[in-house]
């Protein structure tokens, strides 16, 4: 089981693999951040911000979690499709349903 709950149908191959390449960085819980993200935008994502999220989701788990957090992030990585990343989990939109 990914975790996903959006469909890969629609979307172009790139796409595809974003969406899978974000349910399964390696550990679980970037799995969640990346892939809760990756469900709610990737089909909206222009094709500089899909570039910009493949370069992001090749970043080392704890360096990203030390961005999520307060940290600032490498200039190569301060875009705006990290930190609409960062406010989609800040703002609480990548939580489940309780």
């Amino acid at each position: 089981m990914t975790g996903t709950t959006r469909s890969s149908a629609g979307l172009d191959a790139r796409r595809r693999r974003i969406l899978y390449r974000s349910w399964h960085r390696g550990t679980r819980e970037m799995d969640l951040l990346m892939g809760r993200f990756a469900d709610a935008c990737i089909g909206e994502l222009s094709e500089e911000e899909v570039e910009d999220f493949e370069r992001l989701i090749e970043v080392e788990d704890p360096d990203l979690f030390g961005w999520l957090g307060s940290g600032v992030p490498s200039p190569d990585f301060d875009t705006p499709v990290f930190h609409r990343f960062r406010q989609f989990h800040l703002s609480g939109e990548g939580l489940p349903p309780i």
